[in-house]
């Protein structure tokens, strides 16, 4: 496991436990300050989320104004007011072309390293770590965090091995993507320091549905670009919309759009005691519903004998336009002439407003992201240290903070990191 025997206390400035974004970040960030660090990480590999991130390709920041960023961390985004007055995205940037790691700006801000190797960028973060000599336990894992009168003495890892330090930076993510090593060990943590976690649940995460229509998979497989997805309140009103892809599938709705309404899927079935959610599709997000039957009308009057489905081709993709004609009571051959405009206008709302029940998500190990964590009440937002416990930082998904996927939670990752490490550093500097 490593080469110091049981028994022999080893002492450290600071020890940062998980080596993901964040841990990564801190480790570095107090190295930098000059601490004698130590980083323990369950497996076998560090850097594991990172290396997967971005579709294999690590989307390292956004570019976005930190207005927008805070916009699209809707799970306390707005905590990191003061912490991204100190370190930024703009910082990120700076940070990893200093490691030699040129960036390029994407789609929404998106930002990726030019090679398009998620493994470069972990490679440059591994380089540093043995610049700043810290010192890396792999296959390691914490048993316990070690408190003694109110500060942090040291951890106590699986095999008995005691390891004091002065500060300790609890990173080791939340409870999405276990392969990755993030199974939740640092809630109980967090509790014995006398912090409250509050109640996890998935977000970006797939949503599911028991509609006859995904039930016999008619619609499996098909893909939507472009449209304007809702979860809607009991009173049919729009929580969340947002505008994106979406996918089909066996088990309910998943792609982009689905995944930022995830969260508010789960939210609005525990908030009003539900068994089922409504969410509305719009297909045609730039037409209005009018304009469309009087489009459809128009269409049908010019060739009356062209069959409907001939006459609409290309309006909508093939399937979802023979699900919809289907829907709505229509064949698909039938001449458009004999349709009444009844029948065409019930269409055109179908299209505008196709309602879906949903009946929740994919468990919080198939979610991109963890909702929910370390209450951010009671953590100090300049500097990540716990307002119990002297001595104590946290930093990532652990913390109850939570965003969309497309750089905003590896930023939140990264600015938390970079403050838990540096203050680790400076807090153990003093004692």
């Amino acid at each position: 496991m490593n080469l110091f025997k049981v028994g022999a206390i080893m002492e450290f400035d600071v020890i940062v436990i998980g080596g993901g974004p964040s841990g990564l970040m801190a480790a570095i960030a107090a190295g930098e300050k000059g601490a004698k660090v130590l980083l323990i990480d369950k497996g076998d590999k560090l850097g594991r989320k990172l290396a997967i991130s971005g579709g294999g390709r690590c989307n390292v920041t956004n570019r976005l104004p930190v207005e927008e960023i805070i916009k699209h961390l809707p799970g306390n985004g707005k905590f990191l007011y003061s912490a991204f007055s100190i370190f930024n995205n703009e910082d990120i940037i700076k940070f990893f072309e200093g490691l030699g790691i040129a960036l390029k700006e994407e789609d929404h801000g998106r930002m990726f390293p030019i090679s398009d190797k998620a493994q470069s960028v972990v490679d440059a973060l591994l380089t540093q770590l043995e610049k700043l000599r810290v010192k890396v336990f792999k296959n390691s894992p914490v048993a316990d965090v070690l408190y003694e009168n109110g500060h942090v003495s040291g951890v106590m890892l699986r095999d008995g091995q005691k390891i004091g330090a002065k500060s300790i930076v609890i990173a080791v993510g939340g409870k999405s993507v276990p392969h990755t090593g993030s199974t939740g060990d640092g809630y109980a943590w967090a509790e014995k320091a006398g912090h409250t976690v509050t109640e996890l649940f998935p977000t970006e995460v797939p949503v599911t549905s028991s509609e006859p229509f995904i039930r016999d998979n008619s619609l499996q497989g098909l893909s939507l670009r472009d449209i304007d997805l809702s979860v809607l309140n009991p009173k049919g009103k729009p929580l969340i919309s947002h505008r994106m892809d979406m996918i089909f599938t066996h088990f309910g709705i998943s792609g982009p759009a689905v995944l930022r309404c995830s969260q508010f899927v789960v939210k609005a079935l525990k908030k009003w005691n539900l068994k089922e959610v409504t969410m509305s599709l719009d297909a045609l997000p730039d037409k209005k519903e009018e304009e469309l039957f009087q489009e459809i009308v128009k269409l049908v009057k010019t060739e009356p004998k062209k069959s409907i489905k001939n006459t609409l081709k290309g309006l909508l993709p093939e399937r979802y336009l023979l699900f919809l004609l289907e829907h709505n009571g229509i064949e698909a051959t039938e001449q458009g002439g004999t349709i009444s405009n009844e029948k065409f206008r019930s269409f055109a709302k179908s299209c505008k407003h196709f309602m879906i029940k949903v009946n929740g998500t994919l468990p919080l190990e198939k979610a991109f992201v963890t909702g929910g964590g370390v209450s951010v009440k009671e953590i100090e937002p300049q500097t990540m240290g716990s307002k119990f416990t002297s001595g104590l930082y946290f930093c990532g998904e652990i913390l109850d903070i939570h965003g969309y996927t497309g750089g905003y939670n590896i930023t939140s990752a990264l600015v938390t990191g970079r403050l838990a490490g540096t203050n680790a550093a400076i807090d153990a500097k003093k004692a």
